[in-house]
This record gives structure tokens, C-alpha cells and sequence, in this order.
């Protein structure tokens, strides 16, 4: 049954409703926020842990390396997170789960103050990025199990939408402690907090508890998920989505404090000034564009379908890339356009919250559901190392090598074209 035109999304949601939907925002804000902390400090950890190399160039290229490596490790811990809690999710229930991975990635960034070896941090990374995967996954399930089908997109989009304000937090965060970086991690003890909450408030879903009565053998199981043609095609092809979406992002989303910087010393700045004006121009303008497009995906989806809905967030991104490349001639005029650009290569994002949970049936959705999001973001990885080699390109100008990795939005087009429309339809039982 299709959703009523003249009906308010909002109309009729309880107050418990309401609850799962800001403990989902909470837990995924500070999700967010332990990513996005190490791109912000990585270089004051770095030129810390690492200061016992004298020459400066020496030192430069293994933070550079171990930047690398370390966000391999976030990658690696998140799809293994990912793809372990969310199948825990779906046997045990979403309460319990929602509580592991909460606890798993606020207690190991505290330690990261106490860090003092490479290895240490590598370490700490991994089992953060575990808890972040995992969390993302039960809370996406939640929120699509809780909110009835009038609400369910745009539930989702402010769930997934919430995570700018993570981003925020951590820009300001790293802005603030400046070189004292150890700081901005015990900040990430916090959301420990958020399991007292989640423990009294949260409720398994009825249909999770249906689900499980009735296919609690199968319930997370891989060899399901992946021995049904149906969910075995929507879980690859959700992967590939995924994929398309981070990997771009990736290479071009995050890249454009490069930009900022360059144009900053072009015009005099120092370099802690416009490493400083850097992190603001993409931690606060763009990712402000960003959150406007993650919120307005979901009532997208609800008003024109998920298919189009990807195909107008995909084709934005691809067009977008080359005019922040070329029509900017000053800082300034940058930062009028980092929030149209944020819009276009993050709205589709919060598209995963919104269709994934979609895509598969109550014994299977966390699973499923974890799948393309986590796994797609290690798929994703290779674009890092091809990111790296093109912007370092001898000769080869920034904007140009931003515009060559900015095609790859098109490949999501062919990704949506093999999948289902969803919308006005209940969830998969």
C-alpha cells in the first residue's frame, strides 16, 4: 500500500518512537565522531609519536605512511565489526548488541590517550572501528523496525543526517586541543554513557521477536543470507551501491581541505593559519551542506522513490566536483560553493539507512543490512591507494586529478538499476 500524499510523516509517532530515534542519533553522532577525530589530529599524533626522526622531509613521509595505515586499520576493524555485531544483532536482539558496540568504541578511544606507540594506535583503531560498524548497523535496523512506513524514510535520513554533527564535534574538538591531540579522544569515553539509556529505554522490536520465534535457527546466519538468490542479489548489489558512495566520497569529499589549504597559502596564509582555516572550510561549511543533504534525502526518497532519488544524488556529485575544481578563484569564494558541494557527494549516504533495511527480511536485516554498508567501505579501500596515486601525480594539478575521481559517482547508477524499488512498500517478513 502506497504512503497517504496529504499525510504528515510525523503524524501519529509515539514518544517511544521519539527515543529510539535520538539514542540512534546519539550513538551514531559519536559514531562519527571517532572517524572523523583522527583525520583531524592525525598529523599533531603523527609528528608526536614520531618526533625522534630528526629531518623533517623523513618525518613527513611516515606520518604520511602510517596515516595510511592506520586508517586501513579503521577500515579493516569496521567491516569486521560491521559484519560480526550485525550478525549478533539479529540472533540475540538489537538492546544488547546496541550496548557491546557502544562500550567497544567509546572505551578503547579513551585508552588512546594513554597511547605511546605506533602500535598501540593501530591497535586502538581497529577495535574502535569495530564498535562504529557494528553500531551503525543495529541502530539502522532499529529505526526502520521501530517507525511505521509513513515515517520510516524520513526516521531514517535524520538518523543517518545526525552524523554532521559528529563531524562538527570533532572539528571543533581538534580545532581546540590543537597539538595536545590526546584530548580529543578521552572526549570519546562519553557515549559509555549512553549505554545506561539504551539499557532502560530501548525495546527489542515485535518484529525481531517474531522473526526470531519463528526463524531463530537462520536468524544472522551468512549461509542464508547468501543461499537465497533473492537476498544474495540485494546484498551485493547494496555492497556495490555502498562502495560507489564511500569510495568517491573518499576520494574526493575529504580532499578538498587540500584544496582549502592550497589556496590559503597562495594567498599569504601561514601554515598553521590555513591548516587551521582548512579544517573549518570542510569540518563546519562543507559538512553543514553535507547535513542539509543527508536530512533532505529521506523525504527525496519518500516523494520520488529510492531509485531516482540515487540517480539525482549520483549525477549531483558527478557535476559538482568540477565546479568547486575550477569556478573558485579565492578561499572566500570556496567557501560559498563546500556546502552545495557537501550536499551532492554525501545526500546519498543517509539513502543507505533509508533502502538497506529494506532490502531484507527480519531474521536477516542488521545482517544484511551491515553487509553492504561495512563491507562496501573495505571494497571502497583501493580507491584510497588510487586517490593517493593520482593527486600525487607529478605535474598533474589537483583540480584536474578531484575531476578524474569524481566520474566514479557514475558508477552508482548501475549499482540502483538492478535493485527494487521500495517505496510505499512494507518491510521484507
Amino acid at each position: 500500500m502506497a504512503d497517504t500524499p496529504n499525510r504528515k510523516w510525523y503524524s501519529g509517532i509515539t514518544r517511544y518512537q521519539w527515543i529510539i530515534l535520538i539514542i540512534a542519533c546519539a550513538g551514531w553522532i559519536f559514531d562519527v565522531y571517532e572517524g572523523q577525530i583522527f583525520n583531524l589530529t592525525r598529523g599533531e599524533m603523527l609528528n608526536d609519536l614520531l618526533s625522534g626522526i630528526t629531518d623533517d622531509k623523513a618525518r613527513a613521509a611516515k606520518v604520511d605512511m602510517w596515516g595510511d595505515w592506520f586508517l586501513a586499520a579503521f577500515l579493516v576493524g569496521g567491516t569486521v565489526g560491521g559484519l560480526l555485531f550485525g550478525s549478533l544483532a539479529d540472533r540475540y536482539g538489537r538492546r544488547p548488541i546496541m550496548i557491546a558496540t557502544i562500550l567497544t568504541y567509546s572505551l578503547f578511544s579513551g585508552l588512546t590517550y594513554f597511547a605511546t606507540d605506533l602500535w598501540q594506535i593501530a591497535s586502538l583503531r581497529f577495535f574502535v572501528a569495530m564498535g562504529v560498524g557494528g553500531e551503525w548497523a543495529v541502530a539502522a535496523s532499529l529505526v526502520a523496525e521501530i517507525f511505521p512506513k509513513h515515517a520510516r524514510t524520513h526516521a531514517a535520513s535524520i538518523f543517518h543526517a545526525s552524523s554532521v554533527v559528529g563531524t562538527w564535534m570533532a572539528a571543533l574538538a581538534g580545532m581546540a586541543v590543537g597539538a595536545q591531540w590526546r584530548y580529543a579522544y578521552l572526549i570519546g569515553i562519553i557515549p559509555a554513557l549512553l549505554v545506561v539509556w539504551v539499557r532502560v529505554a530501548v525495546k527489542e522490536p515485535e518484529r525481531w521477536k517474531k522473526a526470531a520465534d519463528d526463524t531463530r535457527k537462520n536468524a544472522g546466519s551468512y549461509r542464508e543470507l547468501f543461499s537465497h538468490s533473492k537476498w544474495r542479489k540485494h546484498a551485493l548489489l547494496g555492497m556495490m551501491l555502498a562502495a560507489v558512495g564511500l569510495a568517491s566520497f573518499w576520494a574526493v569529499g575529504i580532499a578538498t581541505q587540500g584544496l582549502a589549504k592550497e589556496m590559503l597559502l597562495a594567498e599569504g596564509a601561514s601554515v598553521a593559519e590555513a591548516a587551521k582555516q582548512s579544517k573549518f572550510a570542510y569540518g563546519i561549511v562543507q559538512t553543514t551542506g553535507a547535513g542539509v543533504g543527508l536530512l533532505l534525502f529521506g523525504p527525496i526518497c519518500a516523494r520520488i522513490g529510492r531509485h531516482k532519488a540515487f540517480i539525482l544524488g549520483h549525477l549531483g556529485a558527478f557535476m559538482v566536483v568540477p565546479v568547486i575544481c575550477y569556478l573558485p578563484q579565492t578561499y572566500n569564494q570556496l567557501l560559498w560553493l563546500l556546502p552545495v558541494f557537501g550536499f551532492f557527494t554525501l545526500c546519498m549516504h543517509a539513502g543507505y539507512a533509508v533502502y538497506f533495511p529494506e532490502l531484507f527480511p527480519n531474521h536477516l536485516r542488521a545482517t544484511g543490512t551491515s553487509f553492504c554498508f561495512n563491507v562496501g567501505r573495505i571494497v571502497a579501500a583501493p580507491m584510497l591507494i588510487l586517490s593517493g596515486i593520482v593527486k600525487s601525480i607529478e605535474g598533474f594539478p589537483i583540480r584536474e586529478a578531484l575531476s578524474l575521481l569524481g566520474t566514479t559517482f557514475l558508477l552508482g547508477l548501475i549499482a540502483i538499476a538492478y535493485l527494487p524499488e521500495t517505496k510505499g512498500k512494507d518491510l521484507p517478513e
